[in-house]
């Protein structure tokens, strides 16, 4: 019995020290450095086994142990693993393949564009549905347009049309809030949906952003002396915005962005408006500017009587004809 007893005895040491030395050599082995590219792309729907076997067949140190491993973590996402690293111990190297997220599109606001048309070319980059966007910014915007703000935007594909809204409008919203809080110390969407509005008509009509405080100077001005703005940009609405403005246009357009008609400010935003635009309207140039116009240098010459302003008018006409042949 004693016999049996010490057998079994060094039995269990042996099964101690076997899984004492297990243990010591598997944590030698996933403190061994892996080198790491600097992205690793993971397809969905795979599995450890799958993954170990690709990076394997791509030149990585890798083998059953690492699948064995990675199997034990709790989810196993697609998409891009990005490393900071060029090496990372092989347990960070495996934790770091259950981070993978979608790829990352560059979505381009681009400053005076319309929603319908920037909305076009989101549904293409992301392969989304046009008409679900517009209808999640119809819900969800505080503002008819202008509710993003014009900038670069990195996006991941899989996102749905209702929460790529969501994340557009959130961005732009806290930095709306931000400006106004220091500005007004409020957020009000109706005072801000004036600023953004006048911001619009700044980005369409402005040819740099160093004109912009004297384009909102002229804005001001004929708003306070009750004059119709009368600029062609505030036309370029919606599907309208790279239409080109003719005389048959502002004849037949009754809406409120026909300042040729309409007294005071169009009813919301034309278009995405700059941080440039918004300070230029939160902050005009002082002047007497009332009419200004685009000369051969491609920038505008303002004015503040029409008599002046038509002397620019028929210099442009000049510049513009024709040279005699000679």
């Amino acid at each position: 019995m004693k016999s049996i007893l010490k057998l079994i005895f060094r039995m269990i040491l042996w099964i101690e020290n076997l899984f004492l030395l297990s243990v010591m050599a598997l944590l030698f082995y996933i403190s061994l450095p892996v080198k790491s590219d600097k992205t690793i792309h993971i397809p969905p729907h795979s599995n450890s086994e799958s993954i170990i076997t690709q990076l394997a067949l791509e030149g990585y140190n890798v083998g059953k142990i690492d699948a064995m491993i990675l199997s034990k973590f709790p989810s196993l996402p697609s998409g891009d693993v990005r490393f900071k690293s060029p090496y990372l111990s092989r347990l960070d190297f495996l934790h770091q393949l259950t981070k993978a997220r979608p790829p990352l599109l560059k979505l381009m606001l681009i400053p005076g564009e319309t929603k319908e048309i920037f909305f076009q070319q989101v549904a293409q980059t992301l392969e989304v549905n046009q008409t679900k966007l517009l209808d999640a910014y119809t819900q969800l915007s505080s503002y008819p347009e202008a509710g993003i703000m014009a900038d670069t935007y990195l996006a991941p594909k899989k996102m749905n049309e209702r929460n790529l809204i969501k994340f557009l409008l959130r961005s732009s919203t806290r930095r709306y809030k931000k400006m106004a809080m220091k500005q007004f110390n409020d957020y009000n969407t109706t005072q801000w949906k004036e600023v953004l509005t006048v911001a619009s008509i700044i980005q369409k009509e402005a040819a740099n952003t160093k004109e912009m405080p004297l384009i909102a100077s002229v804005i001001y001005n004929r708003l306070k002396k009750k004059m119709r703005l009368q600029m062609d940009g505030t036309l370029n609405y919606g599907i309208y915005s790279h239409v080109k403005v003719t005389p048959k246009r502002i004849k037949e357009d009754n809406s409120t962005f026909n300042t040729y008609k309409h007294k005071g400010l169009p009813s919301s935003p034309i278009g995405a408006v700059s941080r440039h635009a918004i300070e230029a309207a939160l902050h005009p140039k002082k002047s007497d500017f009332l009419y200004f116009m685009r000369n051969k240098e491609g920038v505008h010459d303002f004015t503040s009587t029409f008599k002046k302003h038509r002397k620019n008018i028929e210099k442009v006409k000049k510049d513009r004809q024709p040279l005699p042949k000679k």
